[in-house]
C-alpha cells in the first residue's frame, strides 16, 4: 500500500496550491479519503474528507470556503485545492485512506505560506 502526496511548496499569503495524493496497493474506490495537517509543535488535525464515490464531502471550519477536496477514482488520486492561503495554513499535509476501521497514511508534503 502506498499513498504519495505531492504539490506542496512555498506560496505567498492569498495564493493557491493543489495537492495530490496518488494511491496504490488497495481498492481506492472503496475507501473514504481525507486530508490532515500538522503544524510545528501542534497535533495533527483534520482538514477535509470525501466519500468513496465522491458524493459527500466535509471540511474543518478553518478551511471551509477556501479548500476543496476531490477525487478521481480512475486515476486513484485525491486532490486538495487550496485557495486564499494564510500563514496559519503552514503545515505538513497528509492524506489518509479509511474503510471499516482500516486506515493508511501517506508521508506528507510540506506547505509553507509566507511572504
Amino acid at each position: 500500500v502506498q499513498l504519495v502526496e505531492s504539490g506542496g511548496g512555498l506560496v505567498q499569503p492569498g495564493g493557491s496550491l493543489r495537492l495530490s495524493c496518488a494511491a496504490s496497493g488497495f481498492t481506492f474506490s472503496t475507501y473514504g479519503m481525507s486530508w490532515y495537517r500538522q503544524a510545528p509543535g501542534k497535533e495533527r488535525e483534520f482538514v477535509a474528507i470525501i466519500s468513496n464515490v465522491g458524493g459527500s464531502t466535509n471540511y474543518a471550519d478553518s478551511v471551509k470556503g477556501r479548500f476543496t477536496i476531490s477525487r478521481d477514482n480512475a486515476k486513484n488520486t485525491v486532490y486538495l485545492q487550496m485557495s486564499s492561503l494564510k500563514p496559519e495554513d503552514t503545515a505538513v499535509y497528509y492524506c489518509k485512506a479509511n474503510r471499516l476501521g482500516r486506515s493508511y497514511w501517506g508521508q506528507g508534503t510540506q506547505v509553507t505560506v509566507s511572504s
